[in-house]
């Protein structure tokens, strides 16, 4: 039996602890006190418990007991301090409290597949991330379920096939496994994919549940795994938001993989797409030596394929932060960079919804043209409404543009598609400044915290941290806010405001300039 959480895989039959293809080292001791929280996750654990359990009921200190508790959160990127998925539950012991799906493990082995053809055949991967996705077990008893899991997939699928950079195995070819039991290795030996989606839907009554889950097919392991729950009301409406949500996942968690292979080639063999994924982690960390590294990787990619359109995006992109934070060198060659990038990406890239997505944000900081980049995120959303980035940038821009409740929906929609999204403290920034202007000030400053711990240079996010809590009346924790954009940037003041960011409404720059002001910026 495997237990998948997160992006981990705890093997309790080949005693492994993996996250994604890499094994991750633990002790045995350790191994069964994760183990056992695992399996009894849904009760408090306590000393006793873990006393007899792994240590067979002989005494240890109490500093060995704290030891092995730590190194297993450790191990599954855990700690005492933020319990995400090993949580102390005060006087009365600990308990496991990620989400956990169950999976069978698989022996090494063919599978004789009769009823295709392919399967005589040598593949070989494609240049681009492959994915297959499998028809879906129906749990339910019930073979009148079928219809349900089998148009979930084919939503899947129809989705995935949106996604440009994205080589996807058709649904005629994928539903010849329907009803039998499958190795992944096989199916993507048999198919020439690198990656297979799967999972499972179970009725109850008038709820149902469906748990999906993305392999490796070359290594055999675990990248993702979630469950996604719904009432039968409507069920066709409930078919596209499990689709939606499974989609906005798979597609994240193959850039984040295919990210990690391109790390690891050679130097010398890069392509176009290997120097793009190679500037995506550099993006994603957002400081200013991480994007003056990530902008000459996207020139190189544009170099290898000048019709790269999500390349020259991206390049824009960069252009963008760095005037958000003050950090251009020359303001008028940076911004017209910008521009004539952002403008080449649109036009290379008309079906391509990541160029459309990042080019809009440019050309709305940029060239100011604020109605014509929501106008592309409504594009983009058109070609891949499961993309998190077009959520999230559309966000701002709704924002920016006087609407901050519909900000706050763009958002919260990239979150749910994007939970352990890299750039998730820009949302959290973007919540910020949507609740800012909205005037709910104390729920600003609480997103506005988020964000500053992932990314304290953000120079935007501090100065919505520093007029929130300002306007919420806490004077004193604006004015350290203050202090803290003087070390960014020394030269920015409240007349700053005017042309940084393209807020639309004269009165939600008043309000911004008014809070920077009673924190104590200078005019």
């Amino acid at each position: 039996m495997s237990f998948l959480f997160e992006d981990y895989c705890l093997d309790a039959d080949r005693r492994e602890l993996r996250r994604g293809s890499a094994l991750i080292p633990v002790g045995p001791k350790v191994f069964d006190l994760l183990l056992f929280l695992v399996r009894n996750r849904e009760q408090v654990v306590t000393r006793d418990d873990l006393l007899q359990a792994v240590w067979e009921g002989r005494i240890v200190s109490e500093s060995t007991l704290t030891s092995h508790i730590n190194a297993a959160r450790n191990a599954i990127g855990d700690t005492g301090r933020e319990q995400r998925l090993i949580r102390t539950v005060f006087s009365k012991g600990i308990r496991f409290v990620g989400k956990i799906v169950e999976a069978e493990s698989t022996a090494d082995g063919s599978v004789t597949n009769e009823s295709t053809a392919i399967g005589k055949l040598v593949l070989t991967l494609p240049d681009s991330p492959s994915i297959a996705v499998l028809p879906f077990r129906n749990l339910s008893g019930n073979v009148e379920q079928d219809y349900f899991a089998d148009g979930v997939v084919e939503d899947i699928i129809t989705a995935l096939s949106h996604i440009r950079w994205l080589f996807v195995i058709a649904r005629n070819s994928s539903f010849t496994y329907k009803g039998k039991s499958v190795d992944e290795k096989q199916v993507g030996r048999e198919l020439g994919v690198r990656y297979v989606g799967e999972g499972s839907v179970r009725q109850s009554e008038s709820r149902i549940r469906i748990t999906g889950q993305l392999v490796d097919a070359l290594a055999g392991t675990h990248l993702w795994a979630d469950r996604f729950e719904g009432r039968l009301d409507d069920i066709f409406e409930l078919q596209d938001q499990i689709a939606n949500s499974i989609v906005g996942a798979i597609a994240s968690q193959l850039e984040r993989a295919e990210i990690e292979r391109a790390k690891r080639k050679p130097t010398g063999s890069l392509s176009a797409y290997d120097n793009y994924l190679r500037a995506m982690p550099h993006l994603h960390r957002g400081t200013r030596e991480a994007i003056d590294l990530a902008l000459p990787l996207f020139y190189k990619a544009m170099q290898l394929d000048p019709e790269f359109a999500s390349a020259h995006a991206m390049g824009a992109w960069c252009h963008v932060w760095r005037k958000i934070n003050g950090w251009m060198t020359d303001r008028e060659q940076e911004f017209a960079e910008g521009v004539r990038l952002a403008r080449l990406a649109v036009e290379l890239g008309k079906d391509d919804a990541v160029a459309l997505t990042r080019s809009a944000t440019a050309l709305a900081h940029l060239a100011g043209d604020l109605d014509g980049g929501i106008a592309l995120i409504d594009k983009a959303l058109v070609l891949n409404p499961n993309l998190a980035a077009a959520w999230f940038l559309g966000g701002f821009l709704k924002t920016e543009s006087g609407d901050p409740d519909a900000g706050i929906e763009f958002l919260l929609r990239a979150m749910r598609l994007s939970p352990l999204d890299p750039e998730m403290f820009r949302i959290h920034a973007g919540m910020a400044l949507s609740h800012l202007f909205a005037e709910r000030f104390d729920i600003a400053t609480l997103w506005a915290e988020q964000s500053f711990r992932q990314l304290p240079v953000f120079l935007l996010l501090v100065a919505i941290f520093a007029a929130s809590h300002a306007l919420a009346g806490r004077t004193e924790r604006a004015g350290k806010a203050v202090d803290h954009i003087r070390k960014l940037d020394s030269t920015f003041r409240i007349s700053s405001l005017q042309g940084w960011i393209p807020i639309q409404r004269p009165e939600h720059i008043a309000l911004f300039e008014n809070g920077l002001r009673q924190a104590g910026l200078p005019e």
